[in-house]
């Protein structure tokens, strides 16, 4: 996982990238520079810990490219980042306040002015400042008056950019929330007019021959077709819970967190502990990342996979499931997986297995879609159909390759850190 340092980093430089989407700006420090015939004029974001250049122009060799740093503490930004004020100094030997100050003396100018950049949501950014080695005549309402505006215009173009990335995010979110309706709209469609209509069928038709076994007085067929009756009743009540269950699985009231996934896996493989000895089962896993997530949600999505290995274990072969991970930093997958996240890791679930019919690929993360090969074992199918969500929730993405008689492969890519708060 990235360090405080890094992440701090990358902040910084995400708003050095803003300023630089600005187009306005250069034009902007070409008229400080003309207007006021200093020589040099830059964009600063200023921290507590940081003084970096965003954007400069510098026509006196002062040496300070964008990205370049001073050291926060040799800075009079960083007294306007705590008192909030602009600074105007028009000859630094005559200032009472400033003749003596280490700043100047240190970078060697004798005109400086500097002009807070705040936020709308009120935080401050950074500064917008000009220095010259020569005096100038800043302090004026004109020049005071255009460094004010000037900065404001800049804060204004930050605010358009962060509402832009805004809607973008909110538009994406939408356009793959209509995808995922649609998609499980068409899932529900099936289901009821399939799934469902099942139980339902038998209901009916032990209903019929309920009827007749009691006007015949038959007890025994009485008792073994209610029976049937009341184990229909309850795998239909069973898959509308499941449903249920299903159409819930969301965001709703989870955080999103640091997931160590060695952490789930292992976590994962204990609860299977039983199954994996019953099996005789080898399990080998890989070193695996940390990336924020929702805990549960992960530890279900693994849960599903392992145990779909353990499932469909061949007969006269020792069941080896095999878990590992890459990293990708391919950026097309931003548009596959609609994010802006740029740092994904892939997480394979191999087993070797009986393998998975190809005609059986394609619905296979569908609701209910119980493969023939699964017609005599317990639950409904719907392990997968989890998993699938799951990923989509993380906004990642699900892929199976499997091979009949030999295995099947899991990949599941994730974003690293795209919930991070």
């Amino acid at each position: 996982m990235e360090s405080p340092t890094q992440n701090f980093y990358d902040a910084l430089m995400k708003d050095i990238q803003k300023v630089n989407q600005i187009a306005i700006v250069p034009t902007i420090l070409e008229v400080i520079c003309k207007t006021t015939g200093m020589g040099f004029a830059a964009v600063a974001r200023v921290t507590k810990e940081k003084w970096i250049a965003c954007s400069v122009r510098d026509e006196i060799q002062f040496g300070l490219a964008p990205g370049g740093e001073l050291e926060i503490q040799t800075t009079i930004c960083n007294e306007i980042r705590d008192s909030g004020k602009l600074v105007v100094i028009d000859h630094v030997s005559e200032d009472n306040h400033f003749c003596n100050h280490h700043t100047p003396k240190m970078y060697g100018f004798q005109s400086y002015i500097s002009v807070p950049i705040i936020l709308k949501t009120g935080e401050f950014f950074g500064t917008l400042c000009s220095i010259d080695p020569r005096p100038a005549s800043l302090n004026n309402s004109k020049t005071i008056g255009m460094f004010t505006l000037f900065a404001d215009l800049i804060s204004f173009h930050l605010q358009s950019l962060d509402l832009m990335d805004q809607s973008h995010k909110a538009l994406r979110d939408l356009n793959q929330q209509l995808v995922d309706t649609k998609d499980e709209n068409r899932q529900y469609h099936y289901i009821s007019h399939h799934n469902l209509q099942e139980p339902l069928r038998k209901i009916s038709i032990f209903s019929d021959l309920l009827i007749t076994s009691s006007q015949e007085m038959n007890v025994e067929k009485t008792k073994a077709v209610a029976q049937k009756i009341n184990q229909s009743a309850q795998r239909f009540s069973a898959m509308i819970k499941k449903l249920s269950e299903f159409s819930n699985l969301s965001y709703g009231d989870h955080s999103f967190l640091s997931v160590d996934l060695g952490e789930i896996i292992s976590n994962v493989c204990s609860n299977l502990k039983t199954e994996v000895e019953k099996k005789n089962a080898k399990i080998k896993i890989g070193p695996l990342p940390v990336i924020y997530g929702i805990p549960l949600q992960l530890e279900q999505l693994f849960f599903h996979l392992v145990s779909n290995a353990l499932k469909f274990t061949r007969e006269g072969t020792q069941p080896v499931i095999q878990i590992r991970y890459t990293e990708l930093g391919d950026q097309s997958l931003n548009k596959t997986l609609q994010s802006d996240q740029s740092y994904y890791v892939q997480i394979q679930v191999t087993d070797n297995g009986i393998g998975i019919e190809k005609s059986e690929l394609k619905r296979i993360f569908d609701i209910f879609s119980q493969s023939n090969l699964d017609a005599g074992l317990d639950g409904f199918g719907i392990g997968l159909a989890y998993c699938f969500k799951i990923v989509r929730l993380h906004l990642g993405a699900i892929h199976v390759q499997s091979k009949l008689g030999e295995g099947t492969t899991f990949s599941v890519v994730l974003p690293v850190n795209q919930f991070k708060q």
